[in-house]
C-alpha cells in the first residue's frame, strides 16, 4: 500500500529481518528502553499471533509499528517514526495501517498502552477514536511509570 506524508510517498511492508538495523536505529531513538535485535526477532519469527510492518520512504525505513491479533482483538505494542521524519503524518499513516490490517484479520477492537508523559502519542490514538479504559501502575519497568490502557471498539480506519 502507498500512501502520501505531506508530499513524499510511503510505502508500507511487512517488517523482516533485514530492515531491523534501521528498525533498532529508530527504536533507539524513540524510547528510553528499547527493543533488542533478539525480541524483533522473536516477534517475526516465532509470534504467528504478530503483525509488525515497516514505513519507506524509498528504500529507507521512516517509521514500524506491530500489533498481536487475538481472535477479534488488536493489540498494539509499538509504533515509531524515526525523529527526522516527526511532524509528516507517518505515524498517523502507520497507525491506519494497522487497522486496515487488523481488520482483514477479523479483529473488531483494538487495545493498547501509553505513558502519560507521551502526549503526542495520546493525541494520536485519540484522533484514530481510542479512549482510555484503565491505568496500569508501574507498568514501564524503566521509570516505573504508569500506563493508560486505551481501546477503540468498532474498529474501522479513519480513512476508509
Amino acid at each position: 500500500m502507498s500512501l502520501c506524508a505531506r508530499d513524499t510517498e510511503i510505502t508500507f511492508t511487512e517488517m523482516r529481518e533485514e530492515h531491523l538495523p534501521q528498525v533498532l536505529d529508530i527504536e533507539n531513538r524513540s524510547y528510553p528502553t528499547p527493543w533488542s535485535r533478539r525480541a524483533f526477532l522473536s516477534e517475526l519469527q516465532d509470534n504467528a499471533f504478530a503483525d509488525y510492518i515497516v514505513a519507506l520512504m524509498g528504500d529507507r525505513v521512516v517509521g514500524y509499528a506491530g500489533m498481536w491479533l487475538l481472535f477479534d482483538e488488536a493489540h498494539i505494542t509499538n509504533i515509531a517514526v524515526h525523529p527526522d521524519v516527526r511532524g509528516r503524518r507517518i505515524g498517523d499513516l502507520l497507525l491506519t495501517e494497522l487497522e486496515r490490517r487488523a481488520i482483514a484479520r477479523g479483529a473488531r477492537r483494538m487495545t493498547l498502552e501509553v505513558r502519560p508523559s507521551n502526549a503526542a502519542a495520546q493525541r494520536l490514538y485519540k484522533s484514530h477514536g481510542f479512549q482510555p479504559r484503565g491505568l496500569r501502575r508501574g507498568y514501564y519497568s524503566d521509570t516505573r511509570e504508569d500506563a493508560i490502557i486505551m481501546w477503540k471498539d468498532d474498529l474501522e480506519p479513519e480513512n476508509a
